[in-house]
C-alpha cells in the first residue's frame, strides 16, 4: 500500500474505526481488535470503542494475530469472529447474516462465499476448534482449519464481492472510495 491502511481516511473515520463502528451496531458481546505496527496510533483512534490487543509478534504474518485475538478471549466465549481491518467496506447486513447462521445451525465454523470463493467474516466455535487453531503452524493460515472439518462447516451463500476485496493497494483504496461513493 505505501501507507498504514488502517488509519486512511474512509467516510470521515479512519479505515479501522469504520469496521469497530460497524460491529458495534450488531450484538457482539466484545470487540478485540489485535494491534501490532503503529498499534498507539491506532489505539488512540479506536479510543474506548474496542478492546484492544498487542500482537508483539505481528512481523510473523495474520496468523500470528489470530493467535494474539483468540488467547486475549475470555475461555468461556464461545465464538471469535475474524474480521480484517482493511475491510471497511463491510456491511452489517452480510456481518448480520454470518453471525445468525453461526447463532443458529450449531455449525462450528461459519464463512460467507461469493462465485465460489470465501471470504470474511468467518466465525469459529473456539470450544471446539480453539485448541485445533492453536496446534496449526499458520504456514497456510486458518485454511487447514476452515477446509478440515466440512461436516461442521456452514457456507453462507452472499451476492456480495465486498467478502473479498481488502484494501492492500493503492488501487484498491480508491476502488472503495468510489463504490462508497
Amino acid at each position: 500500500m505505501g501507507r498504514f491502511k488502517q488509519l486512511l481516511p474512509f467516510g470521515g473515520r479512519a479505515v479501522v474505526q469504520t469496521v469497530v463502528d460497524m460491529l458495534h451496531s450488531l450484538e457482539i458481546e466484545e470487540i478485540v481488535v489485535v494491534v501490532g505496527h503503529r498499534a498507539d496510533e491506532v489505539r488512540k483512534v479506536l479510543a474506548d470503542s474496542a478492546r484492544c490487543v498487542e500482537n508483539p509478534g505481528y512481523a510473523d504474518g495474520m496468523f500470528s494475530s489470530v493467535l494474539a485475538g483468540l488467547n486475549a478471549l475470555d475461555p468461556k466465549v464461545d465464538g471469535m469472529m475474524l474480521l480484517l481491518g482493511d475491510q471497511p467496506q463491510i456491511r452489517v447486513s452480510v456481518v448480520k447474516t454470518v453471525l445468525d447462521r453461526f447463532c443458529s445451525t450449531g455449525k462450528g465454523i461459519v464463512l460467507p462465499e461469493v462465485l465460489g470463493k470465501r471470504g470474511h467474516p468467518v466465525i469459529i466455535d473456539v470450544q471446539r476448534y480453539g485448541e485445533a487453531i492453536r496446534a496449526l503452524d499458520g504456514a497456510q493460515g486458518l485454511k487447514p482449519l476452515v477446509r478440515g472439518y466440512p461436516e461442521d462447516t456452514e457456507i453462507v451463500k452472499i451476492d456480495d464481492e465486498s467478502i473479498l476485496r481488502d484494501l492492500d493497494t493503492p488501487e484498491d483504496y480508491e476502488r472503495e472510495l468510489r463504490l462508497r461513493e
